[in-house]
């Protein structure tokens, strides 16, 4: 049996009208909501999909939340990379437990969270912003799911290079990313894995002319579309709204000239 809800795990409280809440179950702490006020401590013990009632009555599922969806709630001061990219490129940079693993452009720290996720206690995720507010709300948002200490945060610009060597898995969140080709190569292990994320197609056009010549090779290029459903068993289809076109991935192997 799966164990019940304890001090200091993640909860997620859903609203009959959906609307959630991501909290730290404290026994000193109280949820407070439009449809009233919930005690950690009349949390702490329960088993999870359990259903608490507000002060005033109103009911709420709790549940364990998943890596989707801590990943869209983290709070942002930019555009992150949606679950759906997250997803793929966890799978083919190879992420998992023990990995090391850099990142450039560590923005609110979306992809951080999930990749400190993967790797594991035992793994390494080192992360490079320019930005210090960045890096700030990023550590913000690690430190509140419990992954801070998996996630080395560097304020520089890679424009020098990256301090890491031989790093097996190597992604870049930049605008401009096709800059910093050399400086990629030089941190990366003879057949590394490099993924990139950039929003138009001009720019992924220009990455891959740098790209020729710079020691990599297996260039792949996708975008990632993903449609839901209304889940009514008498008017499936699909919903009115759909988050389209968030970004082309593009990855490449690193090779010896």
């Amino acid at each position: 049996m799966p164990e019940p809800s304890q001090l200091g795990d993640l909860a997620m409280l859903i609203a009959k009208n959906g609307k959630q809440f991501i909290i730290r179950l404290d026994p000193d702490l109280q949820l407070q909501t439009h449809r009233g006020v919930l005690q950690h401590e009349h949390l702490i013990g329960l088993p999870w999909g359990t259903t608490v009632a507000s002060h005033i009555d109103h009911e709420f599922l709790m549940l364990q939340p998943t890596l989707r969806d801590i990943l869209l709630h983290t709070k942002r001061q930019s555009q992150i990379i949606y679950p759906k990219e997250i997803g793929y490129i966890l799978l083919r940079l190879s992420i998992g437990p023990g990995v090391q693993v850099v990142e450039a452009g560590t923005g609110s720290g979306a992809l951080t969270t999930a990749l400190a996720w993967a790797v594991g206690p035992q793994g390494m995720v080192y992360s490079y912003d320019r930005r210090g507010d960045m890096l700030q709300l990023a550590g913000r948002n690690l430190e509140r799911v419990g992954l801070r200490e998996r996630v080395e945060l560097k304020q520089l610009d890679i424009e020098a290079g990256f301090t890491e060597q031989g790093i097996g898995s190597l992604f870049l969140d930049l605008p401009h990313a096709h800059r910093y080709l050399r400086q990629t190569r030089e941190a990366m292990a003879d057949g590394g894995i490099l993924g990139v994320i950039l929003p138009t197609a001009n720019q992924v056009s220009r990455f891959l002319s740098e790209l020729e010549g710079k020691l990599f090779a297996l260039p792949e290029v996708c975008e990632i579309m993903l449609r839901f459903y209304k889940p009514n068993p008498q008017r499936l289809r699909p919903t009115d709204r759909m988050v389209a076109h968030t970004g082309y991935l593009v990855f490449a192997r690193a090779v010896r000239g």
